[in-house]
């Protein structure tokens, strides 16, 4: 048996176990002063998973930031959850994969954080945590951006395995 499929069975014994779904907590996330997220731990069956499936903190890969719109500049995001679609291979979680999260506009720029990647290869949904993450403030929001929203001049970004969101 290949190293990459007693990794994925591994990691669905560990899912049947885990209870709750990864980023079920994620509207209990404390804000900061601007609306932005605070601190969030990475749950420890997450970075189990993520280890067993040789994702380390700072790998990466290009994502069209939502589904929704893809190839589309400027994009208009909303507050709340968000599917992505990968446009590069995220270690054994092949492109076009989904990564489904949680974003929040409030603050200057916008923060997108990754709790679940869901496979098309097989339909395994695999806990991650990641962050959306561009160089040069380019998940800057626009100034004319309403409330609950966030109009940025990209389409791409780069999500970035963590262990722990800041």
């Amino acid at each position: 048996m290949s190293s990459h499929h007693f990794a994925l069975l591994y990691c669905a014994a560990l899912l049947v176990t885990t209870s709750g779904c990864p980023g079920s907590a994620t509207s209990g996330v404390a804000l900061r002063s601007d609306g932005t997220p605070g601190p969030e731990e990475c749950p420890e069956k997450t970075r189990e998973v993520m280890g067993y499936l040789g994702l380390h903190v700072g790998d990466a890969a290009l994502v069209q930031i939502d589904a929704n719109q893809p190839l589309r500049s400027p994009v208009v995001l909303y507050e709340g959850p968000i599917e992505s679609v990968l446009e590069d291979d995220l270690g054994i979680i092949e492109a076009p994969s989904r990564l489904y999260g949680r974003v929040w506009t409030s603050g200057p720029q916008v923060v997108i954080r990754y709790y679940e990647a869901h496979r098309l290869s097989d339909g395994k949904r695999l806990p991650i945590c990641a962050v959306a993450r561009l160089g040069s403030g380019q998940l800057r929001k626009r100034p004319e951006s309403k409330p609950g929203t966030a109009i940025i001049d990209t389409y791409v970004t780069g999500a970035f395995i963590v262990e722990e969101f800041r």
